[in-house]
């Protein structure tokens, strides 16, 4: 089981990571941290370094979202395109992606960027100075990528104090509306019991027109395994992908 520890510098929130070269995946010491059990602190001699997300991890927030190759009306009428994604990400969405369908691999990559610039450092904030298994990490990266609201999950606090029941709990307080708690069972137990929901596919919807919503009923599911492993390598082998805002 693999595992990630969140640390600080001056500079940038970054992972405490120590990877064998073997393994693309977070690797701290052989003690790790189990889903469900108290949280583990950090402890001295643990090598500083940044990394980004797993292809684990990025398989699991796509099989809760969907991806749509060019952009659309989302239900309160706001122009979304690739993986839920917004012009208040910081990356221009509309009209860039207005009739204008990009690639699986370039819409993986603006998502992978999003994750790393915007969710993953609230997330390292929140967990600073603890120990999560990548399961862990998924989970509450997952869970602020659909709700913003890490900084403000009681379930989080309650993890870090060593009140896992209370935790568990609480982690289904993000319940609203009622068509998401499939989603935040599957989060919970990923968090609390390490069980992985995803199959490594994407559902991936094209866009009806002139309306501008995604066209449900031609649903088709695409393994994106291997462009995230082509984008992610192994854990911080590849380089960064940087995106035009």
């Amino acid at each position: 089981m693999a595992s990630v520890v969140f640390g600080k510098d001056s500079r940038r929130h970054t992972f405490s990571i120590k990877r064998p070269s073997c393994s693309p995946i977070f690797i701290t010491k052989q003690d790790q941290s189990v889903p469900g059990q108290s949280p583990h602190r950090r402890q001295p001699g643990w090598k500083k370094v940044s990394t980004r997300t797993t292809v684990k991890v990025a398989q699991e927030i796509v099989s809760h979202e969907a991806i749509v190759r060019e952009a659309y009306l989302d239900s309160v009428g706001v122009w979304t395109w690739s993986v839920g994604i917004t012009n208040s990400s910081g990356h221009t969405v509309f009209p860039r992606y207005k009739d204008n369908p990009q690639t699986i691999r370039r819409c993986l990559e603006v998502f992978e960027w999003v994750l790393r610039t915007t969710y993953v450092p609230a997330v390292a904030e929140v967990f600073d100075g603890f120990l999560l298994t990548e399961e862990q990490f998924g989970a509450a990266l997952s869970f602020h990528y659909n709700t913003g609201g890490i900084r403000r999950a009681t379930w989080a606090k309650r993890w870090k104090a060593g009140d896992i029941a209370a935790a568990r709990a609480t982690f289904m307080n993000w319940s609203k509306p009622p068509s998401i708690i499939p989603r935040r069972r599957k989060e919970r137990d990923l968090f609390f019991d390490g069980v992985w929901s995803s199959d490594g596919t994407a559902t991936v919807f094209p866009v009806r027109k002139p309306s501008y919503q995604p066209d449900w009923a031609r649903a088709q599911k695409v393994d994106i395994g291997p462009v995230l492993e082509d984008l992610l390598g192994p854990a911080g082998s590849s380089p960064v992908v940087e995106v035009q805002v």
